[in-house]
């Protein structure tokens, strides 16, 4: 075999090796341990291999840690680490707090890491507050005028209560139930239009952080306007409604006394119906009579001449209009 294919085979073999060899024994990352102070073992570093750790994030977070003079061991990152936390969050969180003087250990930067919320972001709103702006809150005051307020309300994580507590949509609900009882309790909106730092002032003795992961700092009240007149409004939809009311009750009479009349009208053509009836059996009762010789001719025809009479009678006494005198005439 050819000396040169030899030679390129055997160097490939060393790197294949060297590779296998660095991937399970990371060289250089124990060096840079070793040369910054942190002592731990090659063998350590190949067993975090074995447990499925990378090594570098668990020696990269421990050699700050050692630097900025935390006392971090490799057992707590580790473990950290495996229980699905970012351990190079959690000690840049550490490093934060102890330069800013806050009181924070690592079991507790841990759990705040492993609860989901940002530890390194809770320590910087601990040094740098944060102001959280509320949407518009609309509030009636006891005239009826609508005031519409807008506030900041100026809060820094509370550390003690970051795991459990509740967040900013607590901070702005509460914010907006104060800011509507202060102003439903005004008698006057101008009061609340004159002396808007009395909302604030109120809210804020309420301790509306209570169970939340923030301290409020204060609540000051950005923009006060003035909105619809809502009592006025109301006063006039109850009017509208009593108004239709009054108008079905007034539809409902006059359809009862409609159907009265119609049932009047309805009596009035059955009663007339009854006396065309009766006078219909009239003649059959006069030609009974006469069958029966109950009354004469003579009698019938004498009745007759009276009714003849008596029909003349009433139409002379009834005004004719084609008779009747003219202006003309009585002038």
């Amino acid at each position: 075999m050819d000396p040169q294919i030899v030679t390129l085979l055997i160097i490939a073999v060393v790197v294949i090796f060297l590779i296998i060899f660095l991937s399970f024994f990371p060289i250089m990352l124990w060096i840079s341990a070793f040369a910054s102070g942190v002592r731990i073992s090659i063998i350590t570093l190949v067993a975090m291999r074995l447990r499925r750790v990378v090594p570098s994030r668990i020696v990269n977070p421990l050699i700050k840690a050692t630097k900025a003079g935390l006392g971090l061991n490799i057992n707590q990152l580790e473990s950290h680490f495996l229980a699905g936390g970012n351990v190079d969050r959690v000690v840049n969180a550490l490093i934060a707090a102890e330069r800013a003087n806050i009181h924070l250990v690592f079991e507790r930067a841990a759990a705040i890491d492993l609860a989901g919320r940002d530890v390194l972001q809770a320590v910087q709103m601990s040094v740098n507050p944060r102001v959280i702006e509320t949407p518009t809150v609309a509030a009636v005051a006891k005239d009826g005028i609508e005031v519409k307020v807008k506030a900041r309300v100026t809060v820094r994580a509370n550390i003690e209560r970051l795991v459990g507590g509740a967040g900013e949509e607590t901070i702005i609900a509460r914010v907006g139930e104060g800011i509507v009882t202060t102003v439903g309790s005004s008698n006057s909106h101008k009061d609340v239009l004159e002396n808007p730092d009395m909302i604030s002032r109120t809210v804020l003795g309420k301790g509306l952080d209570a169970g939340t992961a923030f301290e409020i700092l204060s609540i000051d009240i950005a923009d006060v306007d003035v909105g619809k007149n809502i009592g006025a409004h109301l006063q006039t939809e109850q009017a509208e409604a009593d108004k239709r009311i009054a108008q079905a009750k007034a539809e409902e009479r006059r359809a009862m006394a409609v159907a009265q009349e119609q049932e009047m009208k309805a009596k009035v053509v059955e009663m007339r119906a009854r006396v065309v009836e009766s006078e219909s059996q009239v003649p059959l009762a006069m030609a009974d009579a006469l069958k029966s010789g109950k009354i004469g001719v003579m009698d019938y025809m004498n009745l007759k001449n009276i009714e003849a009479d008596t029909q003349m009678r009433s139409s002379i006494g009834k005004p004719d209009a084609s008779n009747a005198p003219s202006d003309d005439h009585k002038a």
